[in-house]
């Protein structure tokens, strides 16, 4: 069976970082735009737990998961959830 590729999980927590570490505070005093910040905030970590009911549901279904790290190198940088 074919491997579906999905983003590596370390993509959601460099923007969810830099997002919470730099942007947050750099937008405090524009309450829209922190409103906005905050927004983006919660739904990158709704796409996180979307994807690992994703990945729950293939690993019942015993289809393996090829982690992408980029566009790029697929099939070079690629983890196999069978090494996970």
């Amino acid at each position: 069976m074919e491997p579906i590729p999905l983003p590596s999980h370390i993509h959601y927590e460099l923007l969810l970082q830099l997002l919470e570490r730099q942007t947050t505070p750099a937008a405090q005093h524009q309450s829209q735009h922190q409103a906005q910040v905050h927004e983006l905030i919660s739904t990158l970590r709704k796409a996180l737990t979307q994807q690992k009911r994703l990945e729950e549901s293939l690993s019942r279904a015993n289809v393996p998961i090829d982690y992408r790290w980029s566009l790029n190198s697929a099939g070079l940088e690629t983890v196999s959830s069978e090494v996970r």
